[in-house]
């Protein structure tokens, strides 16, 4: 991305003074979907596009907030000692400074802050939580906080619950803030213990599709198959030595089958089961250098997400086929909570342009919609560019 425009405009609204240039990126989980709250784990890595701010401090406790992505708002204005909720984008970095004053940050004066992002909002890519990060990361440096990576990370995850009111887990914060360049992280939600792990895509993109089809469903979904998959595991535990739904194999699973009464319950079990297997599975054959296989699991995690927990729809069906079906594409799934928002793929970076022309035609004569593609890399996490 081009930083000139951030650059500009914030000379523009606050004069050519000394100013430092942040980045955090977007994130993508490349398997283990809807294993976090089942006790599984996760792989997810940061990509190399995202948000970058550019912020000076000043010497009163004025505070102001403005973002190119949401032009419509102006300039935020509030203050150190008295800034409170509001209802625009400006409660991300606000909710990162309470947490951060809460934690004991000595923040003493205010500051000038410009947003520029190109993570498309609302397509589960974690723009919220990078915007979080980013002023985390940017308080931290201007206010010798002292506070590590891991730290910030668990305090955007308390923004996002406590200020801004979404109940997320952590795996979006982490990435974003933990990410390392070509490694993904197999992250265990609930212990936070986590392992870097190579990704080698020599001559491989990773290309996200967004469907732009609205998420109406994720949340009651996700609710619904969040109690599926409590109800399993509350039968299963008398039967096993476990802590979650996660903790099983498949063999166990299967030989359990009988214990659990409703079959749409027991699909739900098999998918968290097979998924964290997969994940797993994962993290060995990108070890032993196999991308191939590795993506051959993103397209079974795709059936599963499909078939045993439905939380695709048709949109994502449609646009994962799409992209299965054409030259070059190594694997592809949905990614997120589903019913919408985007699908990740794997593709060989000479036939990019014509995955994207070719799927994205089959997709629009399959929905009547337009789907947007990105390409990335795997980068790092958030920090000072400059």
């Amino acid at each position: 991305m081009n930083t000139n425009l951030l650059q500009d405009k914030f000379k523009e609204f606050f004069g050519n003074i000394d100013a430092h240039l942040f980045f955090a990126p977007g994130r993508a989980n490349l398997i283990g979907e809807h294993t976090d709250y089942n006790g599984g784990n996760v792989f997810p890595c940061a990509l190399t596009f995202g948000t970058y701010l550019m912020a000076a401090k000043r010497k009163d406790t004025k505070i102001n907030f403005y973002s190119l992505n949401f032009p419509q708002n102006g300039i935020i204005k509030t203050d150190l000692k008295i800034f409170k909720k509001g209802s625009d984008w400006s409660n991300y970095p606000k909710g990162m400074l309470a947490v951060m004053l809460k934690a004991g940050a000595k923040i003493d004066c205010g500051f000038d802050a410009v947003y520029m992002g190109n993570i498309p909002n609302g397509a589960g890519l974690s723009s919220s939580a990078s915007i979080e990060v980013l002023t985390g990361v940017m308080l931290n440096h201007f206010f010798n906080c002292g506070f590590d990576m891991k730290s910030i990370a668990l305090m955007a995850q308390k923004a996002e619950n406590q200020f801004v009111g979404v109940n997320c887990g952590i795996m979006d914060q982490f990435i974003i803030a933990m990410g390392k360049k070509d490694n993904a992280i197999l992250l265990d939600c609930n212990t936070l213990r986590y392992s870097y792990v190579p990704v080698a895509l020599k001559g491989i993109s990773i290309l996200i599709a967004n469907t732009n089809k609205r998420r109406e469903l994720a949340d009651s979904k996700y609710n619904e198959r969040r109690g599926e998959c409590e109800s399993a595991f509350a039968v299963l535990k008398q039967k096993f030595d476990i802590k979650a739904l996660c903790d099983l194999n498949i063999e166990q699973l299967e030989s359990a089958k009988d214990l659990i009464k409703n079959p749409v319950v027991y699909r739900r079990a098999r998918h968290a089961v097979t998924e964290n297997a997969r994940t797993l599975k994962a993290v060995e054959l990108l070890k032993a250098g196999d991308i191939k296989a590795f993506a051959k699991l993103m397209d079974a995690s795709h059936a599963s997400l499909r078939d045993d927990y439905e939380v695709t729809g048709k949109e994502l069906d449609a646009i994962v086929a799409a992209m299965q079906k054409q030259k070059g594409v190594l694997g592809a799934r949905m990614m997120g909570a589903g019913f919408g928002g985007c699908s990740i793929a794997l593709v060989e970076e000479s036939c990019i342009e014509a995955v994207k022309a070719a799927a994205g035609k089959e997709y629009f004569e399959k929905t009547g919609l337009k789907a947007d593609f990105y390409t990335a890399g795997i980068g790092d996490g958030a920090g000072l560019v400059k």
